[in-house]
């Protein structure tokens, strides 16, 4: 089992710049890859950004390319979302989610139904 804990969330205004940290505990041995999704009201959630856990690939949706980056610490267990030149259209719920599965060098980490386990989130709100 891993648990995971997001924090770094908050109000900010347009064109500022926010980092999500997400802290994985437990069998955190077994990852193999991290990711970053996210739910505005009403919206289905939608991927944001993975990294793997073991290797260097990193993916990132296009609407956020250019302004959001992924990071990983491996010693802490955890996952960063720098976010750069926020939008108002970036409002919304952001998780990190864990993926136990072997894939190899594709859009995989794109989709929910490759993770295990998931965060509760930690909202982001950008004002305009």
């Amino acid at each position: 089992q891993v648990q995971l804990v997001e924090s770094g969330g908050g109000l900010v205004q347009a064109g500022g710049s926010l980092r999500l940290s997400c802290v994985a505990s437990g069998r955190t041995f077994s990852i193999s890859a991290m990711g970053w999704f996210r739910q505005a009201p009403g919206k289905e959630r939608e991927f944001v950004a993975a990294i793997t856990w073991s290797g260097t690939s990193t993916y990132t949706a296009d609407s956020v390319k250019g302004r959001f980056t992924i990071s990983r610490d491996n010693a802490k267990n955890t996952v960063y979302l720098q976010m750069n030149s926020l939008k108002p259209e970036d409002t919304a719920v952001y998780s990190c989610a864990v993926s136990k599965g072997r894939y190899g060098p594709s859009n995989a980490y794109s989709y929910l139904g490759n993770y295990d386990y998931w965060g509760q989130g930690t909202q982001v709100t950008v004002s305009s």
